[in-house]
């Protein structure tokens, strides 16, 4: 038996609308969560992770970081050791194994994302599921997620950015996710989601674990390869490229 059950009803909920709410599932602190993600934010660019940078009416603000687990026993635990992996492999039907990681900072002035399906950025896996956890509280002021319930089912129609056109945003019914640090989200790949910039006075943070299921295989390192190679392109656009779809509305450094 798991660690961390669902109840039949947890299970529906997510199965219904697509993500699925929990808070109090983790054991580590609102401290020790933030001085982990504090941690990693501070290595600066000299490793093999990842950082990427945007600029903010308040100058040059770090956007995110990814690919940190090899390099922190703390990740590593708290992603692929604990409840998170464990909740995920209920939800997948079968072990979760990490496909690829990520810490959103969206600090003060930091942009939000456009209203987007994950699956597109994810090459390889068929069955993806994207987690949330709450490192700050997240409210609507400094630019939490909005989500869409029980529109998993399909991937909808997209525009030249690989996000979801704007015929389609118009007729969804957003639902704001306010949380409070520590909580997690866990939802479909195909859940549509958006949020918006930071305005608030205090910066936002979140970690985001993605999982797919044992069945198809350990992806992570072929999924930062093919990120890497196609990163490496010379692009003209003055948006900040995070992901394999352009969905991050910062601007570039």
């Amino acid at each position: 038996m798991a660690k961390h059950d669902l109840t039949p009803e947890q299970l529906v909920h997510y199965e219904v609308n697509g993500w699925l709410l929990l808070d109090g599932l983790l054991e580590k602190s609102q401290q020790e969560l933030q001085n982990i993600v504090s941690t990693v934010a501070s290595w600066g660019d000299d490793g093999a992770w990842l950082n990427h940078y945007e600029m903010t009416d308040f100058g040059k603000k770090l956007a995110r970081t990814e690919n940190f687990t090899p390099y922190s026993s703390d990740m590593r635990s708290l992603l692929r050791e604990g409840a998170i992996s464990d909740v995920a492999s209920q939800l997948l039907g079968e072990e979760a194994l990490l496909y690829k990681e990520k810490i959103n900072y969206k600090l003060v002035g930091g942009a939000g994302f456009a209203p987007h399906q994950d699956k597109p950025a994810y090459p390889f896996v068929d069955q993806v599921l994207s987690v949330m956890v709450a490192i700050d509280d997240a409210t609507i002021e400094n630019g939490c997620l909005y989500v869409v319930s029980g529109r998993h089912q399909v991937l909808l129609d997209q525009d030249e950015r690989g996000c979801l056109a704007a015929h389609v945003v118009k007729e969804l019914d957003w639902q704001p996710m306010e949380l409070r640090a520590g909580a997690t989200l866990f939802f479909h790949a195909l859940t549509p989601h958006r949020s918006g910039p930071n305005n608030s006075k205090r910066d936002r943070r979140a970690l985001y674990p993605t999982y797919n299921g044992v069945s198809e295989g350990d992806l992570r390192e072929a999924y930062y390869a093919a990120k890497g190679e196609a990163f490496s392109a010379v692009s003209s656009d003055d948006r900040v490229r995070l992901s394999l779809i352009g969905d991050f509305e910062g601007r570039a450094v």
